[in-house]
Order: C-alpha cells, then structure tokens, then sequence
C-alpha cells in the first residue's frame, strides 16, 4: 500500500475525548478540542452536496458517491458499526495536519507508550501543531529514545463522533480511498484497549481484503481497481514478511549478553544490512523506508501496521475466503486473551495440527482425548462482558454496540 494510504491509518483513537480526561498539559488539550471542533462544524452532509453543488467535477462526484458506496459495503457486508462516519465531509479552508510522534528504548524494539483514559495505553501520540510534535520529539530524545514523527492523513474517534471525510482523501485513487474509509470504519468498530499493534494490524487487514471485496463484487476480479487492490495486498503481505525478519534480527541482538554500548554499535550494522536489504527489493508499498533514519521507533512505526498480516490472510483462507466471518473469529479470539497475537495464532494453527493427527489415527485419538482443537468455523461476534477491568474481553469496543 501506498504511504498515504498507511499514513491514513493513523487511528489517533479519540484524541480529543481521551485528551479531555488524560493528564495532558491544557494547552494540548485546548489544541486538540479546537481542531477536533473545526473538523466538525465544517461538515457537510456528501448527499446534499452531490445534489446542490453543481461546481463539482466528474471525478470528485464519483469519488464521493465510492465513499457512500463503500461505507454501505462496511456495514451491509461486513457489519461494520459504521453510525453515520463517512457520511459528511469536512470542508475546511485550512485543514489541519497531523503530527505523530512514536518512541522506543534504543536497545529494546519495544513501543514507548502514552496513557489515555478510555482507550487505555497508545503506542503514539497525535499532535495538530509541528512544534508540539517536535518539542515532544526532543524530549523524548533528551530522556534516551529513539523516535519518529511522521504525518497523517486521517484519524478515527472510535465512534465517539461522526467522523467526516477529510477532503484531501480525495486526492487518492479509488483502491486506496475505499482502503481508507474500510481502515478507519473498522476502528469504530473493534478497538482493544492498550493493543496499538494489533488494532492497527488487523484494521490494515480489513481495509485492504475490504477493499479486494468491494470491488470484486462490484466489477468483477478483472477490473483495473480489483487488481490494483489486490496488488497492493500482496505488497503489503511481503512488506510485513521483511519487517518480521528485521524484529527477529533486533530482538536477537538486544536479548544478547553485551552491554548497551555494545549493542548500539552492532545495531548500526544491522541497520545498514536493513537498509540494503529493502533496497534491493521490488514491488514494496513503502518506498519511504529509506527516507530517513533507521532506527528502533521507525521499525515499530511499520510493525505496528505490518504484524503478523500472513497469520490473517491464513485464516482468512481458512474461512472460506469470507471476510467477515474472518474477522468475527479473529475479534472473538483477541477478546479470550491477554495476548491477542499469540491467541489468533494458536486459532490459526489448531487446523494444521489436526491435519497432522489425521495422518495417523490412534495420534489423533489420544490426542483428540485430551486437548479440542478449535477451529475457525462459525462467526462469532465479541461484546464486552460485565466483568473485571482485567478480563481481555472488557477491553473490547464491539459491533454489538453492547
């Protein structure tokens, strides 16, 4: 997939209402609620402007009419809570730009996270102000991290608002647009507090199989679009295959009996192989990687997007190619577990054991005596339960709405 369009996923996870209640210093706070307040009175509803706005050309028309087009998909087919996002957009004279900063100790390939309430521990912090982003930059720096501040197009308050289309989305082509709108509706409808990787994973999942599928149904396998959206999925899947060998190869050296000092310096030749590496790859859908500077926060800034997207494109195949009952397995998985990766890939893997018991029959039966093997066979949609704070599964923002 194109930057943007990974930019776009950016879910700043309800800036605004979180930022209200956090401990975030008030000019922040001020900050955010002012540019979340001009994102929403300058909406304007795509159907009236479609009918009254004779100014509009062909291609912005169409484009409009794909989002409501797309946005009845998310939630006819794959029952997306959708409530009325995307159904406006945005008509700023000025629009705002979003500032992302991410962090992470420089001999650990681990996120350094911000609290907010309601939406738990974020792997990011937004920011509508460049100085703001890099003031918090350097400090970050100052106390001994790694960081990364990039730009997004787009940000989903988890349905805490009608979230409008921005209107340089427009800007994009038709796959990556109805990518976009599928990315950010899917954050209204599951989001796992203190999970930034797997929320962002798995909404990067169901915007792009989303993607393949509305256009597929729409004009067929064959049309410019369908295989446009498809080719940016199987780029998508070998970027996440080379972002999975980078964090084995950090993981490994910062595991290492060496000190600190140590460890920097032979990371410096671990990022140079990196660097060549992806040089030497075609077709890849970040061709902003080598842009700038390696280092710990730029690899988890893609890993947060790119982990384990092969481990759902199996159980996507597994279910019979149908994506949302796809991704009512993966969300009634996440919800059992502390550790939704690790859950959804045991449920993955549990048909593949079972295919080996078969090969031998009295294996299969002792081994069907003492452990059930759960496959992905039926949907089966998460909602949050009445029980502990500590319970995985009263983490989960559900499409039951419950």
């Amino acid at each position: 997939m194109k930057l943007p369009a990974r930019s776009s996923a950016a879910c700043l996870a309800g800036l605004v209402c979180a930022a209200c209640l956090s401990a975030c210093s008030p000019l922040y706070v001020l900050r955010a609620g002012y540019e979340e307040a001009r994102i929403l009175w300058h909406r304007q509803p795509i159907r009236a402007l479609l009918q009254d706005d004779e100014r509009l050309d062909a291609a912005t028309r169409e484009k409009l009419r794909l989002v409501l087009r797309v946005r009845g998909f998310a939630e006819r087919e794959l029952g997306f809570r959708v409530g009325e996002s995307y159904t406006s957009i945005s008509r700023l004279p000025t629009p705002p730009t979003i500032f992302v900063v991410s962090a992470a100790p420089r001999t650990r390939l681990e996120p350094y996270t911000w609290w907010f309430p309601i939406i738990g521990r974020v792997a990011y912090k937004g920011f509508f102000n460049a100085d703001a982003a890099a003031m918090e930059a350097r400090r970050l720096q100052a106390a001994g991290f790694d960081t990364a501040t990039r730009t997004a197009a787009a940000f989903s308050t988890l349905g805490w608002f009608a979230d409008p289309l921005l209107p340089h989305l427009l800007e994009y082509d038709a796959p990556t647009l109805a990518n976009v709108v599928l990315h950010e509706l899917f954050h209204n409808t599951f989001y796992l507090a203190g999970e930034t990787a797997f929320n962002e994973s798995l909404a990067n999942f169901a915007g792009h199989r989303g993607a393949i599928s509305y256009f597929t149904r729409e004009h067929g396998a064959a049309h410019e679009h369908a295989r446009a959206a498809n080719d940016a999925w199987q780029a998508e899947l070998a970027a996440a295959e080379f972002f999975a060998g980078v964090r084995s190869r950090l993981d490994t050296l910062y595991a290492a009996a060496l000190s600190d000092a140590e460890k920097l310096e032979r990371r410096a030749a671990v990022f140079a192989h990196i660097r060549a590496e992806f040089e030497s790859l075609s077709g890849t859908a970040i061709a902003d990687f080598l842009t700038g500077e390696i280092n710990n926060a730029v690899v988890l800034q893609y890993l947060t997007y790119l982990t384990d997207l092969p481990v759902f494109e199996r159980a996507y195949r597994q279910n019979g190619r149908n994506l949302r009952r796809t991704l009512d397995a993966i969300r009634n998985a996440a919800a059992e577990s502390a550790l939704p990766f690790e859950a959804v890939r045991r449920r993955v893997e549990a048909p593949r054991t079972d295919r080996a018991h078969a090969t031998n029959a009295s294996a299969a039966a002792a081994t069907s005596s003492s452990r059930a093997m759960r496959k992905w066979s039926a949907p089966a949609m998460v909602s949050t339960r009445a029980a502990s704070d500590m319970s995985p599964a009263s983490r989960v923002r559900s499409a039951s709405g419950q």
